[in-house]
């Protein structure tokens, strides 16, 4: 495997963590102007960019009476489809 493809794998990679990251700490009320409040502003600048097409295209799914948005999903189900044949290459 050559270098670029190496480091193009890790790259996706530990995007693919920092957008599960961003989806768990949607979980967890955060108080303002707490450092929890600056950490998700930075994940919510690097994860929205590429979630907010995804969501027009494949809207949040209701399940009774809260949504339940599945674009953190489908973007690490696809990354890691493209990450698994460079690392065999």
């Amino acid at each position: 495997m050559s270098a670029i493809f190496a480091i193009l794998a890790t790259v996706i990679e530990i995007y693919v963590v920092i957008m599960i990251v961003y989806a768990f700490s949607s979980w967890i009320p955060a108080q303002s102007g707490s450092a929890f409040t600056h950490v998700v502003r930075v994940l919510a600048m690097l994860c929205e960019p590429v979630l907010r097409p995804m969501r027009r295209v494949i809207p949040p799914v209701r399940a009774g009476g809260m949504a339940i948005d599945l674009s953190v999903l489908i973007f690490v189900v696809v990354a890691e489809l493209v990450v698994i044949p460079i690392l065999k290459a």
